[in-house]
């Protein structure tokens, strides 16, 4: 396990990434899963927080909560080109909703390094428990 939350790290998988997101609560650790999947794409520390976006989904499990979150990010990077470096996630664990303010700018090639296109959020290995005072997050992204 990783010193302290939060935090987040790259475990081996064949092909694609597999990321473990740790944070002191739920919300907490679904943020470190969002900069786990941007640091993917880019390096985060070069995002700067220009664009702002409110996001809401609601899921029928926390896995399918987790799974519409990463897409929905996902969906602004691939239709507007946004990529991200700031969250604030607040979960409504009673009604299994998310609401989250975003901030990222426009990739831009000149300022951004071209790391991996995460194509896809998946389920593959998902899982989502509290252990040591930690929420701990694993899940595969489509690469």
């Amino acid at each position: 396990m990783l010193g302290k939350c939060p935090s987040f790290e790259f475990l081996d998988h064949t092909s694609d990434v597999l990321i473990k997101a740790v944070g002191n609560s739920l919300n907490e650790a679904f943020e470190q899963a969002a900069i786990a999947v941007y640091e993917v794409i880019t390096d985060t520390n070069k995002v700067k927080p220009l664009n702002k976006i409110e996001i809401e989904v609601d899921g029928y499990d926390m896995y399918n909560l987790l799974y519409r979150w990463i897409e929905s990010l996902l969906y602004y990077t691939d239709s507007e080109g946004l990529v991200f470096s700031k969250f604030k996630v607040n979960i409504d664990e009673k009604n299994i909703k998310l609401r989250a303010t975003v901030y990222g700018e426009k990739f831009d090639n000149k300022i951004h390094e071209h790391r991996t296109i995460v194509k896809a959020m998946t389920y593959s290995q998902m899982e989502i428990k509290e252990e040591e005072n930690c929420w701990i997050i694993y899940f595969v992204v489509d690469i």
